[in-house]
């Protein structure tokens, strides 16, 4: 038999229905029960599963439905019960989340306090009129809501490009303004690494991979899945593209995307072409007709996304530098012969030179003043132990290069392992910290890149290693090739202009400078995660305006 309760004015997220429908399908004596919104589409799909009741007919979209298919009369008054039970401890446990809260906008953004960011994840209809409102009062918007039609979304981003705001979305799962999370994200590391992304699951997966290298993350925005579709345009792409490349914090783009419109992908394109700083461009489904074009990296894989963007970018504890004009040139001290021919390969390829393959004086590559030094070599070994059991060899180098005003990077292999110095970090470090002290104390600066080929199980320990280089100004990648990159990347840095900020609008290059002030629209689960990191949000407990009566809303928006 069915059995149907109506909660009037109960307005509860889709989050919490689930929950609710979870707890309550748990009851002995009922075979099926759905708690829904009152809405007309709801109700149209309680009759189609056969749980459509004449007394849910006059169920209004903020009431709440729970219709159930029971094998016991008497289970009424446990379901009713039950639902009460689970609703006071709802309320109790947004009163235990410490997030604050207000049942309208205007006392939301008064709570806020200057509020400039909304986090929107209501019913899709209802997201266009709320949307106007944000952004008439200058609010950017995260729209994680899906089921808004292609016409809306133009409408508000064209809106918000006029007004210098940024509209995110819609059905935009994943976003990360200042290392507060936005919908679905993962815990990363922060950084300089800045993504663009219209793909949800694919910025995750990126942002994953980075963090793994090493790599950190200053900002990721998302985009939703239709913003680089031909009637969107790419227009939050495009703003998003120049915001990163005037945000102090980034120094690296990665932009993520799903196959474009062919005429939005060339838009993208020339436009990342001409920025400031490299960009990373994974354009899932097409193969990239050359690897890097300018300052455009092109790959093919997410992985590939990562580890170009960690080499280019460095980690979070690479240090800046700050490199005069004439400093020009990479110098290359190498334990490891291999290391230093995949060295003097890649700077070679970069540069446009050729490796020397008669090695004179163990130099792999000297072209101008670049040079690659195999200091195992045997004009180095001769009545002297091998570098990597002796390191003294190359530290008596190490003055050298700090004293030479156009050495722009010092670039060094760190091997570890059975036979090796006990301890190779520990007698590099402490030369390092002098030269890089001397050079300060004379308001001069050089970049130290470092790989540390070895595992945690070697007896020097390749953390241990890694933090010790890192404590004296080392920026340690991941892979020898890695360093030599993030070298070459140092070197094209220097080259390059700073993005004009006034490209950007102003509401724009606050959003990314400053801690964003929240009101959070819908799922509260949101809110409570960005409170728990530390954010400024408030819960507006949002429910249909005028009772969810479409006719009535429309008057009430064309009179606002």
């Amino acid at each position: 038999m069915l059995y149907s309760i109506i909660r009037a004015n109960t307005y509860q997220d889709s989050l919490r229905l689930m929950h609710l429908s979870r707890a309550l399908n748990g009851i002995a004596g009922i075979d099926r029960v759905s708690i829904l919104m009152g809405t007309p589409a709801n109700k149209e799909i309680l009759r189609d599963a056969g749980l459509g009741a004449a007394e849910l007919e006059g169920a209004r979209p903020t009431d709440l439905v729970i219709a159930a298919d029971v094998t016991d009369p008497t289970v009424g008054e446990s379901l009713v019960a039950k639902l009460d039970e689970l609703l006071a401890h709802q309320a109790s446990a947004s009163r235990r989340s410490g997030v604050r809260s207000a049942r309208s906008l205007e006392r939301a953004l008064s709570i806020a306090g200057d509020a400039n960011l909304a986090l929107v994840s209501i019913p899709g209809e209802h997201v266009a009129p709320e949307v106007h409102r944000l952004l008439d009062r200058d609010i950017h918007a995260f729209i994680f809501s899906d089921n808004v039609s292609v016409e809306d979304e133009v409408t508000l981003k064209r809106k918000a490009r006029e007004r210098g705001l940024l509209v995110m979305g819609p059905d935009c799962g994943t976003g990360l303004i200042g290392g507060l999370p936005l919908a679905f994200t993962n815990a990363v590391r922060g950084g300089s690494i800045g993504l663009v992304a219209a793909s949800g699951t694919g910025l995750q997966e990126v942002m994953v991979q980075i963090d793994r290298l090493g790599g950190g993350v200053s900002h990721a925005i998302g985009l939703g899945g239709r913003d680089l579709s031909d009637e969107v345009g790419g227009i939050t792409c495009l703003e998003g593209l120049r915001a990163l490349d005037a945000d102090a914090a980034t120094t690296t783009i990665v932009l993520i995307s799903k196959p474009p419109a062919a005429r939005v992908r060339d838009a993208i394109t020339s436009v990342a072409a001409t920025l400031s700083k490299p960009v990373v461009a994974i354009l899932l489904g097409e193969r990239p007709a050359v690897e890097v074009d300018g300052n455009v990296h092109h790959v093919q894989t997410l992985a590939e996304a990562a580890i170009t963007a960690v080499e280019l970018a460095g980690t979070p504890a690479s240090p800046p530098v700050a490199l005069r004009a004439e400093q020009r040139y990479i110098k290359a001290l190498y334990t490891g012969g291999s290391l230093a021919s995949e060295a003097a390969m890649l700077i070679g390829d970069a540069l446009g030179v050729a490796a020397d393959a008669a090695h004179p004086a163990g130099h792999l590559l000297k072209a101008g003043g670049h040079e690659v030094i195999d200091l195992g070599d045997d004009v180095y070994t001769r009545g002297r132990p091998h570098p990597m059991i002796d390191p003294s060899s190359r530290n008596e180098r190490l003055p050298a290069v700090f004293d030479d005003p156009e050495a722009a990077v010092l670039l060094l292999d760190v091997m570890l392992g059975f036979g090796s110095d006990p301890d190779p970090a520990g007698a590099l470090a402490p030369v390092i910290a002098d030269g890089l002290g001397r050079l300060h104390a004379d308001g001069r600066d050089l970049a130290v890149v470092a790989s540390v080929c070895g595992t945690e199980d070697d007896p020097q320990s390749s953390g241990t290693q890694t933090l010790a280089l890192e404590e004296a100004g080392v920026s340690v990648m991941p892979s020898n090739a890695a360093a030599v990159r993030h070298a070459l990347a140092i070197l094209r840095r220097r080259d390059t202009k700073a993005a004009p900020l006034d490209a950007v609008p102003g509401p724009i290059r606050r959003l990314l400078a400053e801690p964003p002030r929240i009101v959070n629209i819908g799922l509260r689960g949101f809110a409570e995660t960005l409170h728990d990191r530390g954010a400024r949000v408030v819960q507006y407990e949002w429910s249909p305006v005028a009772g969810g009566d479409a006719k009535l809303q429309s008057l009430i928006d064309a009179l606002n």
